[in-house]
């Protein structure tokens, strides 16, 4: 059984309904959900022009490996009616893969872990949440750790849902 930790988010339509929905198709399709985050809401990070987002983090319990997972990863958000107009633009759902095991995966189609996660307090905060001593392969520190150092201005908020 391979553990992957996925973040969850969007800022479209009913944001908690997508959610709620996408993490039913992931259970359908990729494996059990093992533990999630609270759902966080924050400023869009990139493209600023847009509504706030949700986001979750998961621990997911698969038997996929980490290409197949993303391909039924990417099919799910191709169900919901994700997008990809515009770079860090408004989306229904977005599903990334953090981490996959203690694995480094280098391809043209997948980058693990995440290679923006350091930088982004709106996956770290999530994160932290779940696995705050999960341990980067590469950069040898915590969640945790990371959380407390990145410089990431936008504030992210625990919602109560």
């Amino acid at each position: 059984m391979n553990i992957s930790y996925l973040l969850i988010g969007g800022n479209q339509g009913e944001r908690a309904a997508q959610l709620a929905l996408v993490r039913e198709k992931i259970t359908a399709a990729a494996g059990r959900i093992a533990g999630a985050s609270s759902i966080y809401e924050t400023a869009a990070w990139g493209k600023t022009d847009q509504p706030d987002f949700l986001n979750q983090a998961l621990r997911l319990e698969t038997a996929l490996e980490a290409a197949g997972l993303l391909e039924v990863l990417l099919g799910i958000e191709l169900q919901m009616g994700r997008r990809r107009d515009i770079r860090y633009g408004s989306r229904i759902i977005d599903i990334d893969i953090l981490f996959f095991n203690d694995a480094t995966i280098r391809l043209p189609q997948l980058v693990i872990p995440h290679p923006e996660i350091r930088n982004r307090r709106f996956a770290l905060a999530p994160m932290a949440e779940i696995a705050p001593f999960l341990m980067h392969p590469i950069l040898g520190r915590t969640i945790q750790q990371l959380l407390e150092a990145c410089t990431d201005p936008l504030a992210v908020r625990k919602l109560e849902i």
